[in-house]
């Protein structure tokens, strides 16, 4: 009769299920609770993690400020008239929000979904104010959204209206200037001292003047409106936008008088821009590969139209804030992708070893029903519908309890833990039970027990050379790549195959170390044993005997070493953090506090600096010129690096007793004498090195030439910088215009708190603080923490379940001995000589692992885009906190010998020695 016909389903029987279950439920319910706190970790950690990168894109495009917004350019069309002269466009508020419209329509649904709704603005050139000794400017500018344009009250006039009645009006080229009316704020009427009626005297860069007539002046009914932010001057007067001391004012046009404007200015000298400003709740971390390609598209079809008024010019940061974010997302969930692997690693190893001390105590029962006819499928299906129960029901209430915890739940995660607890439960049991009815002898020929040996040996060895393979692998993965995703390929933020090796990295590479320890701990302890041997100590020869006869125990020792290293790593992963984000606060202030002068207050520089340095707790006071964006030249190739112009000694000095880093090199900016000024250069690009010859232009005098001697150190986080000398750059004809103070000491915060001059305050705790709470700076420290705490927790629970595996066989040697004339002192002496040499192994040698792949493995982890530093932080080793690892593993080891002596006095000596009959 063929095979298939005699085949049958399982038969579980169902009395024996529950039986088993009553018998051990406290080993089934401790893997049920692991099983319940790790899907609880791995289903929350991910949402958490997402909901932070939400929250970071939100916090970076508010970061951005208006550098966000998404502006589109276009020129009107041109208004020449048929006898050559230039035409009044009476309809050309329409032709605004037409434009308007027409931007919005270029945006597509995600963006404009994105993005509030647009506001057009028609601004002039700015002129100057003649009247009067101060210097003032003014412009003015025409505000449009889909209302129609912010509301205002006119308290005094009217609203400007048309200069004209007529319908058709056509004025020559180079006529007298044309009249326009516009409404002035109240701020900026009673700064002007004008009124209803008045005229603005202004000119314009030419010398031409203008005919600018004030018809009323309007308050503002809502002065948080959006669309103010894009012109402030007329809501009030602005100081210094353009140049120290200078005030620029505002006059509103409306649609009526928006025609007069356009023939009151040159034909493209009128200007219209809309303006989309994102909406930071709207934007999340799904979204922001899709718009940031978006942004990016919009600005590479700028201006390819032909039509003068259709030829749209789109102009945006957004795209960079969003990449920028996305890059910190994926590189904080590539760091948490990392923990949580080894997490799950090593609960996988314990829930093996928990299976494994659950098959031994079952092993009798197993081995009695197959003795007795028990089918070994149906004992493999009685086991796995026992494992199966146990650990969907854990992994269910761990997934509902990470649901109240976080806003969503990721079960993937949750998957291998499971199918551990599922799997692993019965094979070990089916594996127990047949090897109890199997009829395989041991064969008589030492050759063939040699070739026995021989291919376990081989298995283990391809075991461990693919564990090695896959190690090298992914560490070389790791440094080529890095962990940041290929976004060309789409990034969901989910653990594609490409990342899977990388992030695999850590793992691999602890349990690498833990099969190598594997490797030698059983050649100790035979080397242990001959030693013992030769001595005069019995106790030391039965201790080292047990060593030897279970240092062969592979998952145990894997569990312990594979926890401790990556317990270890995450606990250097979150001191390395913490001390990158100080570190981080330090480069980007530059000093305890610093101020940032405003432009119209430069010239009381000095005299802040001498109050300030005067003021008690202020230990270092330095000023300099800090210009962004500065325009340097080299080999005819312009770069906008930052320029620093600070008195060298000073910044020394203040590098050098600050927890910035030291640069040497600043002793080389002497003064040049008749040769180029020396520079210090930094650059990410390697646009700027050593050697380099750079230019310095200057206005009405030749650029001063500039010689590279040495590398910058960073300031303020810039990754392009020059520095030079404030003497030696005077000395070349460019005296310094300081804008920039940097305070030392316990009351910097108090002494640049009230300075009484326009100047932007930053304080470095402020700086560290909003570091610290930053969403994925946060939950990545809580998360490494949470790991650390974890992996421990891990460890000593594989200590104490491998302990309780040999407890059996170990007390009934050791039960024996007693008989041999050993005291209860001396045998719990042996059993320490047992369990502690892995023990001992796993505290010395793990967190030295743990130590060894934190400086294999962080440097491509990409940190600095969490601390905000301008390089990797450099790794810190918190010595105390592994060495609490390692004590944390002995104490335990410690007092489970006792507890299993308490366990086992009871134990007769009858029974021991009639357990092998």
């Amino acid at each position: 009769m063929k095979r298939w016909l005699t085949r049958r389903r399982p038969v579980p029987h169902w009395p024996s299920i529950r039986g088993r279950g009553r018998t051990d439920a406290g080993p089934l319910l401790l893997t049920a609770a692991v099983i319940a706190a790790v899907a609880l970790l791995a289903g929350a950690a991910p949402a958490l993690l997402r909901a932070a990168a939400d929250n970071a894109v939100e916090d970076a495009v508010r970061s951005a400020g208006p550098d966000a917004n998404v502006l589109v350019h276009a020129n009107f069309e041109r208004d020449d008239g048929p006898t050559g002269g230039r035409v009044r466009m009476p309809d050309l508020a329409d032709e605004v929000d037409d434009f308007r419209a027409q931007a919005t329509y270029a945006l597509g649904p995600d963006l404009d979904a994105a993005l509030l709704p647009p506001v057009a603005v028609v601004d002039g050139p700015i002129l100057r104010i003649t009247a009067g000794n101060v210097p003032r400017t003014f412009r003015f500018s025409y505000l449009a959204d889909d209302p129609g344009g912010p509301d205002v009250t006119w308290i005094a006039g009217t609203a400007p209206g048309p200069a004209v009645s007529d319908e058709y009006v056509e004025v020559p080229y180079g006529g007298p200037p044309w009249p326009v009316q516009v409404g002035l704020s109240e701020a900026d009427a009673a700064a002007l001292d004008l009124g209803p009626g008045d005229r603005i005297p202004a000119k314009d860069d030419q010398g031409h003047d203008h005919d600018i007539r004030v018809s009323g002046i309007y308050r503002p009914t809502e002065s948080a409106d959006p669309a103010w932010q894009l012109a402030p001057e007329l809501l009030r007067p602005v100081p210094g936008v353009d140049g120290v001391g200078t005030t620029r004012f505002a006059g509103l046009l409306s649609r009526e008088s928006l025609p007069d404007a356009r023939l009151a200015l040159d034909e493209d000298q009128l200007r219209r821009t809309v303006h989309f400003a994102p909406v930071p709740d709207a934007l999340t971390w799904d979204s922001t590969t899709t718009l940031a390609g978006q942004v990016v598209t919009l600005k590479a079809t700028s201006g390819s139209s032909s039509d003068r008024a259709e030829s749209l010019k789109w102009e945006s940061q957004l795209d960079t804030a969003l990449r920028d974010a996305r890059n910190r997302s994926s590189a904080a969930w590539a760091q948490a992708a990392g923990l949580l692997t080894g997490v799950l690693t090593a609960t996988v190893l314990v829930l093996l070893l928990a299976a494994d001390l659950l098959v031994r105590r079952r092993t009798p029962v197993l081995s009695a029903a197959r003795q007795r006819g028990a089918a070994l499928p149906d004992l493999g299906a009685e086991l796995l519908i026992e494992s199966t129960v146990v650990s969907l029901s854990a992994a269910a209430v761990g997934l509902a309890l990470a649901r109240t915890a976080a806003p969503g739940v990721s079960w993937t995660w949750a998957v291998p833990v499971v199918l551990a607890g599922v799997v692993a439960g019965p094979a070990f049991g089916t594996l127990a039970a047949a090897r109890a009815s199997r009829d395989r002898r041991q064969p008589a020929n030492p050759a063939a027990r040699r070739w026995i040996r021989a291919t376990g040996h081989l298995r283990r060895a391809a075991v461990e050379a693919a564990v090695l393979i896959a190690a090298v692998a992914a560490f070389v993965t790791l440094h080529q790549r890095g962990l940041l995703p290929d976004v060309s390929d789409g990034d969901t933020g989910e653990l594609t195959g490409d990342l899977i090796l990388p992030v695999s990295a850590l793992t691999l590479g602890a349990l690498v170390g833990a099969l190598v320890l594997l490797r030698l701990v059983p050649l100790g302890a035979r080397f242990a044993l001959r030693q013992s041997l030769r001595s005069r100590r019995p106790l030391a020869v039965f201790g080292a005997a047990q060593a030897a006869t279970t240092a062969g125990r592979a998952l145990p020792l894997l569990v312990l070493v594979s926890t401790t290293a990556l317990a270890s790593f995450a606990l250097i992963l979150g001191s390395t953090v913490t001390r990158g984000l100080a570190d981080g606060a330090w480069s980007a202030v530059g000093a305890d506090a610093r101020l940032d002068i405003g432009a119209d207050a430069t010239a009381a520089t000095p005299a802040l600096a001498e109050r300030i340095a005067a003021a008690p707790g202020v230990r270092q006071v330095v000023v300099a010129q800090v210009t962004d964006s500065a325009r340097v030249f080299s080999d005819s190739t312009l770069l906008t690096p930052r320029l620093v112009i600070v008195d060298t000694a000073a910044f020394q000095r203040l590098l050098a007793t600050t927890a910035l880093p030291d640069a040497p090199a600043l002793a080389r900016l002497t003064a040049p004498g008749a040769g180029d000024v020396p520079a210090l250069v930094r650059s990410s690009d390697g646009e700027l090195r050593t050697g380099s010859r750079l230019q310095l232009p200057r206005d009405d005098a030749p650029a001063i030439r500039l010689t590279a001697v040495g590398t910058a150190p960073s300031v303020g986080g810039a990754t392009d910088v020059v520095i030079v000398d404030a003497a030696a750059l005077a000395d070349a004809g460019l005296p310094a215009v300081p804008n920039t103070v940097w305070v030392t000491g316990p009351g910097a915060a108090r002494a640049v708190s009230n300075t009484g001059v326009a100047a932007d305050v930053v304080l470095r705790a402020d700086v560290l603080r909003a570091q610290r709470v930053a969403p994925l700076t946060a939950g990545l420290l809580r998360l490494a923490w949470t790991a650390a705490a974890v992996l421990l927790a891990l460890g000593l629970l594989g200590l104490t379940l491998a302990a309780a595996a040999g407890a059996s066989q170990r007390w009934q040697t050791l039960t024996r001995l007693r008989t041999l004339g050993l005291r209860p002192r001396d045998v719990r002496w042996v059993a320490a000589g047992e369990l502690l040499p892995p023990v001992v192994v796993a505290a010395v040698c793990g967190p030295l692992l743990g130590a060894l792949l934190a400086r294999l493995t962080l440097g491509p982890l990409d940190l600095r885009l969490l601390t905000g530093q301008a390089t990797d932080p450099a790794v810190v080793l918190p010595w105390w906190l592994l060495g609490l690892v390692g004590v944390a593993l002995l104490a335990a080891a410690t007092t489970v010998v006792p507890v299993e002596s308490a366990l086992r006095r009871r134990d007769r000596l009858s029974e021991v020695l009639r357990a092998g009959e």
